[in-house]
């Protein structure tokens, strides 16, 4: 016989409370267009994006983080202390080791919250709700701060036509708390690390170890490359339109309910197309709302379904206690989905 106490946490768990941050400088695909061989009409038709957001020196993973978390906060309706665990989900913080959610933990306030960060790609979001799920439900937490933040500028390579006009910069968060009643439904999720190479960094961080700089790549102008982020966009999008509209319809299953009962769509905002198709096939009603903030933010991995929400709520394209399909896909590849209860 166990000689363990049972743990009691709450029966189920809700997110209670949504915050974003956009930096400030909004980036037009002109820009975009001074490197590379394209034009405004097929980024648009291709991605569906118009504008991106690019943070400056001052808005660094951390500070985006803090004043987006801060309003999650403020929306939820209680104290940073009362925080128990600050899950980020981030690719692009670019020290190994601290994490960079125990310095978001200390700005905030908290009382010594629990803080590790967590590398899921676009999934990131939809993998920090799941573990605050689980915290909550357990015990070990009463509040859990979920964020998802990148400075994905930082990590564009400017000159490759396949992927420089794709990403922005932002931070989005939701605080995670108990509830009476089930709010977050089953997650769906997984990996296919056979297709890993399919969205990858160009190089290693080990590469420059060596200071053999002829086995880098070079840039127009002969300068070293900063690793990037490259994909090959055709087997990317065939995967996310097949594969995912299987995995969101698995999510419904789960949740025990239909594409009629939805209120709100809230896939990764990656590319307008896959959005599209996913609608398609899913077969969602015309009632849903179905989130594009792809088009004036870009592709921020996983800070964009939270930063969707946000808007949604923000506009009033969606209200307080719709209920919403969601869905993070990419590199590993990794995805995760699950149906909940907006704040």
């Amino acid at each position: 016989m166990s000689k363990i106490k049972p743990s009691k946490g709450a029966p189920y768990a809700r997110i209670l409370g949504v915050g974003g941050y956009r930096p400030v400088r909004v980036v037009p695909n002109e820009v975009i267009l001074e490197k590379i061989d394209s034009s405004d009409e097929w980024i648009r038709s291709r991605s569906g994006i118009e504008t991106r957001h690019w943070a400056n020196d001052e808005e660094t993973v951390s500070a985006m983080s803090v004043e987006a978390a801060g309003k999650a906060i403020a929306d939820a309706g209680i104290a940073a202390e009362q925080i128990g665990a600050v899950v980020v989900s981030t690719v692009s913080h670019f020290h190994q080791t601290p994490a960079i959610a125990t310095e978001i933990a200390d700005k905030l306030g908290t009382d010594r919250a629990a803080a590790f960060d967590i590398s899921a790609g676009c999934a990131g979001f939809g993998y920090g709700l799941t573990l605050a799920k689980g915290m909550i439900v357990e015990g070990s937490a009463e509040y859990v701060l979920v964020i998802g933040v990148e400075r994905l500028s930082d990590l564009t390579d400017l000159e490759d036509r396949a992927t420089a006009f794709l990403f922005g910069d932002g931070a989005g968060a939701v605080v995670v708390g108990p509830s009476e009643e089930p709010h977050i439904g089953p997650t769906v999720w997984g990996s296919e690390g056979d297709k890993a190479d399919t969205i990858k960094q160009t190089v290693s961080w080990d590469r420059f170890r060596v200071g053999d700089v002829s086995q880098l790549p070079l840039d127009s102008e002969g300068n070293v490359k900063f690793p990037a982020i490259t994909q090959e966009g055709q087997a990317v999008f065939r995967w996310a339109v097949f594969e995912m509209a299987k995995v969101a319809q698995q999510a419904l299953e789960a949740a025990g309910i239909t594409a009629d009962d939805l209120d709100v769509f809230i896939p990764h905002q990656a590319n307008e197309r896959i959005i599209d198709s996913m609608v398609k096939t899913l077969k969602l009603p015309a009632h849903v709302t179905v989130a594009r903030d792809v088009r004036t933010t870009g592709n921020t991995s996983a800070a964009s379904i939270p930063l969707a929400m946000e808007r949604l709520l923000a506009t009033g394209e969606a209200k307080s206690g719709d209920t919403a399909l969601v869905i993070g896909f990419g590199a590993g590849l990794v995805y995760a989905a699950t149906v909940v209860t907006l704040p």
